[in-house]
């Protein structure tokens, strides 16, 4: 399926649905899938389609030919000399009407993300990668936080990600160097969580398995779990308590108590 009024060559994001899983390709395979507005767009309405297919209880994205996603494309950016050159060229605008809502975006989804990082991710990418709960990488993918090389920082929660995934110092050598990080070295230092020889097909076998898990209950796993850098101890303790209780009043929580009682296998709805 298309998103948008868009051909199939046109299409900047495809979007599948492959049983309980909803499959979304970055589609500009000869820019390396880099963002433009118009494929933010196309995102945000791939994200509306899945959601409103109460079916669809997980989320894979992956890009279209040798690249998960090269970041924003630059090309967007007006750098003609002339007046205004400074205004025309600020990357804050494309940043908080596109990036920021795509990474918010994806972080409230009512379901599990995971990105089938396919090849290479690079400045936004890297950062689109993390954002999703689990990635799973092709042996060959590489992460490379290019902002460095073109006096920029580390932006669509770069910054935040990399900290919180692979400590500061890490994070600090990574975004000031701009050196590329394998598949392999990513995974050991914390930033993804497999590497396989087919990683799009390992990323829907995980996809169908959360699936099939109480939904509600993933996605407060990601929210506590996210939010536990900004709090104490013991704030996080009653976060715990209150995301407890209201997990407690789902019927996935029902289903599973009553299942491991009666030594069954639980049958969960995802609510």
């Amino acid at each position: 399926m298309l998103i948008g009024s868009t051909t199939l060559s046109e299409s900047t994001v495809l979007y599948l649905e492959q049983g309980a899983v909803a499959l979304l390709t970055l589609n500009r395979p000869l820019a390396l899938n880099s963002f433009t507005r118009q494929m933010h767009h196309h995102l945000w309405q791939a994200l509306d389609q899945a959601e409103a297919n109460p079916l669809i209880r997980a989320l894979v994205i992956t890009g279209a030919g040798r690249a998960f996603c090269a970041g924003a494309d630059l090309a967007e950016f007006d750098f003609e000399p002339g007046p205004d050159l400074v205004a025309r060229a600020d990357p804050g605008p494309v940043i908080d009407q596109a990036f920021n809502p795509t990474v918010r975006r994806l972080q409230s989804l009512r379901m599990p993300t995971l990105a089938a990082v396919n090849g290479v991710a690079a400045g936004a990418g890297a950062s689109l990668a993390m954002t999703c709960d689990i990635a799973i990488a092709a042996p060959t993918a590489s992460f490379i936080q290019a902002f460095s090389k073109i006096g920029l920082i580390p932006d669509a929660g770069g910054s935040w990600f990399l900290t919180q995934r692979l400590g500061l110092a890490r994070a600090m050598a990574l975004a000031m160097t701009g050196d590329k990080l394998s598949a392999t070295q990513a995974r050991e230092w914390g930033m993804i969580w497999e590497v396989a020889d087919d990683c799009l097909s390992a990323a829907q076998t995980m996809a169908a398995r959360l699936a099939d898990m109480p939904t509600r209950a993933l996605v407060a796993t990601r929210q506590i779990l996210r939010d536990s850098c900004t709090r104490t101890l013991n704030q996080q303790l009653d976060a715990e308590r209150d995301t407890q209780s209201a997990m407690g009043r789902t019927a996935d929580y029902i289903e599973g108590v009553s299942a491991f009682r009666e030594k069954r296998p639980a049958r969960f709805k995802g609510c």
